[in-house]
């Protein structure tokens, strides 16, 4: 039987609410933020040796967020260089969202910014196609390579712009998450289109990594997601929230009784979720795996 719910990535205006309301009930900009201010300086610790300018490039850069954390580090730590940073971001609005941020930020001044509105394929097909040599320091992928055709291979793309002593940030959720218990339990109800969905994260790269023998190192972040909202029945924030989590336009509305309840209950579940302070915490274990250049 047909599902009768419809996928959120078909209403980007949904999906931008939805979004909007799991960044506010997140912690996991913060987690992120400190993991920028104390880890990622030395990791980027030898980038601009010898250098008058540091490249980068941001893949799946949304709003721009994390990007300008990063950025601010980068020029912290390399005050006397040039910065110079492609963005690549399908998205419209968000990319004019980052735009308008970065114009009105003095801590980016005088970063120089290249606007790429296009995925990360199209994005590759237009630096072979120009025939760019230009080598890279710094490439950061925070969860952009769900969307990615061939994962494999994309890292494989980014990582050969790299130079000697380059570096590439890879994030993606860990298969321990709440997310990909909740996505390998419901995947069959909530997409039954998509037999073959892999539910990339974390283990499926570096599984990749080692079978081609690429070292790589790895740090674990640990955010929550405050998911209360989701168990009163007729709460708008909740909603979006359900909706958000299961990827699907009205979900709380259209799902069968039976499956949000047993949706519902799964989010509660101790595999997934904590309860703390009167608050149901949804796990959105991440793991962020480094790449070196290839020399």
């Amino acid at each position: 039987m047909a599902s009768p719910v419809k996928s959120l990535v078909h209403d980007d205006e949904r999906y931008q609410k939805a979004f909007e309301t799991y960044l506010k009930l997140s912690n996991k900009h913060l987690v992120e933020e400190e993991f920028f201010n104390n880890t990622l300086p030395d990791i980027l610790d030898s980038i601009g040796n010898g250098k008058p300018q540091i490249n980068v490039i941001g893949v799946g850069s949304g709003e721009g967020i994390n990007d300008m954390k990063m950025l601010s580090q980068l020029r912290r730590k390399y005050p006397g260089l040039l910065l110079e940073t492609e963005v690549v971001e399908p998205s419209k609005r968000q990319i004019n969202k980052f735009r308008e941020k970065a114009a009105n930020s003095s801590d980016l001044d005088p970063i120089k910014f290249i606007w790429n509105q296009m995925t990360a394929s199209e994005f590759e097909k237009q630096w072979r196609l120009r025939k760019i040599n230009k080598k890279v320091d710094f490439v950061h992928m925070l969860n952009m390579l769900y969307y990615a055709e061939d994962p494999g291979a994309t890292i494989d793309f980014f990582q050969s712009l790299l130079d000697k002593n380059g570096k590439l940030l890879i994030s993606l959720v860990t298969n321990e998450s709440g997310w990909m218990i909740l996505w390998r339990t419901f995947h069959r109800e909530l997409r039954p289109q998509k037999t073959d969905v892999s539910f990339l994260n974390t283990a499926h790269i570096k599984k990749l990594l080692d079978e081609r023998g690429v070292s790589y190192q790895t740090y674990n972040l640990l955010p929550e997601f405050d998911i209360t909202a989701c168990f009163t029945e007729g709460d708008e924030t909740g909603e979006l929230l359900l909706d958000f989590l299961t990827e699907t336009v009205n979900f709380s509305k259209t799902a069968p009784p039976e499956l949000k309840h047993r949706v519902l209950k799964l989010l509660r579940d101790n595999q997934c979720s904590v309860e703390r302070d009167g608050k149901v915490l949804f796990s959105i274990e991440q793991e962020i795996i480094i790449l070196e250049g290839l020399g």
